[in-house]
């Protein structure tokens, strides 16, 4: 030995290069072999008494990742894949009323004006996105948008923090019907998951609040549960902004569930309305304190 660094040298070969480096002997390598390092055999990783270790690990990823990336605080948020931009929805509603007179061009202009009509939720998560990520860029700590990684609102978050340079976060899960994460999340930053309790544990993990747009099911599956764990105490407060709140009272009778005694009458402060980006962040300025000074804050910024 004529280098004493290599005394300092790690002692055993890393699990990569094992990999690299372990051949498959000839007389091992048919399909019914269990010769493969077992870190490195799908078949094995993929097996149902393996699912605790694939829970483990999917938190681990995205948890490892982030924390390499320094990502301590997220504004997550959540609302429709169906949600399409203006320009989309415009040129939706043109091709329609260019069809023949008939009940299929009557379908199709209604359904493209419905795509219009919600469409300016589209350009308000886009710039909602670029102020925050904006306002980032001058924190220590900075904040980043995270979505769920696919179209519509999602596709949104992660456009409009991209158009002002900024990095944000795609919680992607793999569906039947094969959502493709959108080409504007941050490439180390985009993950994919198979189990959805593990992903809405990622969304809440980093969160300083929530940005609730219009959805369907997996909206209101995600911002129930938000509200649960709050309302519960198995999380901390946080802000919780749904936008519209036409759609949003048209959608849920609160007061119903007060009046009823389903929900206390206080739980109705644990989320506001509001209708756009700006009134928005004025919010999480003036009432949650996001204007002050990092130390000062009460929402932990």
């Amino acid at each position: 030995m004529n280098n004493p660094k290599e005394l300092l040298a790690r002692n055993f070969p890393t699990a990569g290069q094992d990999v690299l480096h372990a051949a498959t002997p000839s007389l091992y390598g048919g399909a019914d072999s269990s010769y493969a390092l077992a870190f490195a055999d799908p078949e094995f990783l993929l097996n149902p008494d393996l699912r605790s270790v694939r829970m483990q690990l999917e938190l681990l990823k995205p948890e490892m990742v982030q924390r390499e990336e320094n990502i301590t605080s997220t504004i997550v948020m959540f609302g429709s894949a169906r949600i399409l931009p203006e320009d989309a929805a415009r040129a939706l509603l043109a091709e329609a009323e260019a069809l023949p007179d008939g009940t299929e061009r009557e379908l199709a202009v209604r359904t493209a004006q419905r795509h219009l009509g919600m469409a300016h939720y589209y350009e308000e998560a886009r710039k909602f996105a670029a102020v925050v990520t904006n306002y980032s860029a001058k924190l220590k700590t900075p904040i980043y948008v995270v979505t769920g990684g696919g179209p519509g609102i999602m596709e949104a978050g992660n456009r409009g923090a991209f158009e002002v340079g900024g990095k944000s976060i795609g919680l992607n899960i793999v569906l039947p019907h094969e959502q493709e994460p959108n080409p504007y999340i941050t490439p180390r930053l985009c993950f994919q998951f198979h189990y959805f309790a593990l992903r809405k544990m990622h969304f809440l993990m980093r969160s300083v609040a929530l940005v609730c747009f219009p959805g369907g099911f997996g909206t209101l599956d995600e911002l129930f549960e938000v509200l649960t764990l709050m309302q519960t105490g198995k999380c901390r407060k946080r802000p919780v902004l749904l936008f519209g709140r036409d759609f949003w009272t048209k959608l849920i009778n609160i007061d119903h569930l007060v009046e009823t005694g389903m929900i206390s009458p206080g739980d109705i402060n644990l989320f506001r309305y509001v209708e756009t980006a700006d009134e928005a962040w004025e919010t999480l300025q003036q009432v949650y304190g996001l204007g002050k000074s990092e130390e000062d804050s009460a929402c932990g910024w």
